[in-house]
């Protein structure tokens, strides 16, 4: 029988935070042949894996520096990019316009019937906001933002803004909080999607215990903040 093959798409905004980008597509992909492989696990343990495509998106292929590291390089744009299985957002400048064609690459994406699902991290669900695709939806964002966004009486209002969760899961979005909390929405994700005993031994490649979206530390950050 062959193994899954599932496409995931990571989407390069200008200025993109680059643990939001490193530390979610990283922990996700330690879910795969390719890295189970590289950590010389025997082949039954292997096959219970998917091999996992990455495609780095931009809306041009001129590489595109993040928050610090080096620039991401893209390997698609929004017209070239292939079918997708999940696409993942890591949070960018939340206030910056999205570049021209984003909005509708997300909503023909959206709605595309192969398409499973969207995770956002940190600010990326703030960034698209303004597309529609979220219109509706409980949705988790980096609350430091949330809080200066709200406050300036620009926060977009069709979205229900989730401030006291590390990680929410609404129908086809799954959105994270602050930085970090992004690795915590790539380890729900891999407990829903993969096989328990890869989701373990990637716990312990990774050394790390995830957190769960309830009680968040953080969520003081928004005490007396009107996200409605």
């Amino acid at each position: 029988m062959s193994p899954q093959t599932i496409h995931f798409g990571l989407l390069l905004l200008p200025s993109y935070q680059w643990l939001d980008a490193a530390g979610s597509a990283d922990y996700i992909n330690l879910h795969s042949q390719a890295s189970l492989k590289f950590a010389k696990e025997e082949e039954s343990v292997v096959a219970k894996a998917p091999i996992i495509e990455w495609h780095y998106i931009s809306h041009n292929l001129e590489p595109v520096q993040a928050s610090s590291g080096p620039a991401g390089i893209p390997t698609c744009t929004y017209d070239t990019c292939p079918l997708l299985d999940y696409l993942v957002i890591p949070g960018p400048d939340p206030t910056a316009p999205l570049p021209e064609g984003c909005a509708a690459f997300l909503q023909k994406l959206m709605a595309q019937e192969s398409f499973r699902a969207l995770l956002t991290i940190c600010t990326g669900s703030l960034a698209i906001a303004p597309s529609g695709v979220l219109d509706g939806l409980n949705v988790c964002s980096n609350k430091t933002a949330l809080r200066s966004i709200a406050l300036s009486g620009q926060l977009y209002k069709k979205v229900k803004w989730v401030g006291d969760r590390r990680w929410i899961v609404d129908g086809m979005v799954w959105s994270s909080a602050g930085i970090t909390a992004g690795i915590d929405l790539a380890a729900e994700f891999a407990r829903v999607h993969f096989d328990p005993l890869i989701v373990q031994l990637a716990k312990d490649a990774s050394e790390y215990v995830p957190n769960p979206a309830q009680p968040d530390p953080f969520a003081y950050l928004l005490d007396g903040v009107d996200l409605s």
